[in-house]
């Protein structure tokens, strides 16, 4: 199977894997994304022009916040206007969570940006009653929602690709069983590579620092019409207003998604952001997750062929970029220690073994991802 995305047509998405310039054995994409050819230019070239005290040279850098709005609302499908940059993928849940009146159902496996972000709105303004979940396996499925899901629920918030199993949600599935209510979410490891249906979705946040190659600081959250209805903007700074600075006095909040922002953006971490989005608009989403799968295929075929148990579902639709490796406890750490010894950088955590494969993520990594398994595979068996 290694060669089996060799084959590919010359095209966007051949260019956008050509990017990908680091040394083999990199499979921790879920964890960090080392930036993007494109990406540290860009970032080199506006530390130049923000060098030079030129009017027009900060205008042009400012003028990246804007083009990073455009293409986040290009890729969910909303508009510009909902868009707002965020420092991070939590930041933005946060704006969303302390921003709900009622029931807020979630899963208590949930990354901690969500279950944290929830505990810490209830406790400082009683208004939001976290609705917990214990859903098997992690999955929080339309089923588990319809099961758990109360009168008294308001929003349902949770992750569209599960940091922990690569468990993709559904969440034209999950709409449908919430009616009218507000859903919320993380998608940090799965926005740019997942052709995600996201217009079912109210509040949609994430990271460039990941699958993006954009580095920290790029975060964003996309609000939908009835977001900005329903929720309160409780950190709202001067950019929450409408009215332009100076501000005499202190206005109300904006009506708009600009009400979710404390302060001006990182323009510098806006332009590595919109940097980054751009390959990806290029190259297509759909191609990406279609090159993607792939990887991921590739990474599942390895753990099978050499006995090792994997959290990932098997079904493609329910599936990103991560495998989760559960070899027996007392394996965890031998296993890890093969996978380091042979090169490959991974993540290990709370007895998983998460590997990220990305589009540029070639045979050689794969070879020793093998070798490593096969290794690990036959000091278990002897």
């Amino acid at each position: 199977m290694l060669s089996a995305w060799q084959n590919e047509p010359v095209g966007s998405i051949e260019a956008y894997a050509g990017t990908f310039d680091l040394e083999p054995g990199y499979l921790d994409w879920a964890a960090f994304g080392p930036l993007s050819p494109t990406v540290r230019e860009e970032n080199i070239a506006d530390l130049e022009l923000l060098a030079t005290g030129r009017r027009s040279s900060i205008d042009n850098v400012v003028e990246h916040a804007a083009t990073a709005r455009s293409l986040v609302a290009e890729l969910v499908g909303g508009s510009e206007e909902g868009v707002t940059l965020q420092p991070g993928t939590t930041q933005g849940l946060m704006q969303a969570i302390f921003g709900v009146t009622g029931g807020l159902l979630l899963s208590r496996a949930e990354y901690p940006s969500l279950t944290v972000a929830a505990t810490r709105a209830a406790e400082a303004l009683h208004v939001v009653e976290p609705q917990w979940m214990d859903p098997p396996a992690g999955y929080v499925t339309p089923e588990v929602v319809r099961d758990t899901i109360s009168a008294s629920t308001r929003a349902v918030a949770l992750s569209l690709v599960d940091f922990r199993t690569g468990y993709r949600a559904d969440l034209a599935g999950i709409r449908e069983v919430i009616g009218d209510r507000l859903l919320i979410v993380d998608a940090v490891q799965g926005f740019g590579m997942v052709d995600a249906d996201y217009q079912a979705a109210d509040v949609v946040c994430g990271n460039g620092y990941k699958w993006l190659r954009a580095g920290r600081g790029t975060g964003f959250a996309w609000f939908s019409e009835r977001a900005l209805t329903e929720l309160t903007p409780v950190f709202s700074g001067p950019t929450g207003t409408d009215v332009p600075l100076p501000i005499d006095g202190v206005p109300p909040a904006s009506a708009a998604a600009n009400a979710f922002t404390v302060s001006v953006s990182d323009h510098i971490a806006a332009a590595r952001l919109s940097a980054a989005l751009r390959e990806i608009v290029n190259a297509g989403v759909a191609d990406i997750e279609e090159a993607l799968a792939m990887r991921t295929r590739e990474v599942l075929f390895l753990s099978e062929r050499y006995g090792i148990p994997s959290l990932t579902p098997r079904e493609a639709v329910h599936r990103a970029g991560i495998v989760a490796l559960v070899p027996p406890a007392q394996d965890v750490a031998a296993l890890a220690a093969s996978l380091a010894n042979h090169g490959v950088t991974c993540t290990t955590r709370s007895g998983a073994v998460r590997i990220a494969a990305h589009v540029g993520t070639a045979a050689d990594s794969f070879v020793m991802l093998g070798d490593a398994l096969a290794e690990f595979a036959q000091a278990r068996n002897w």
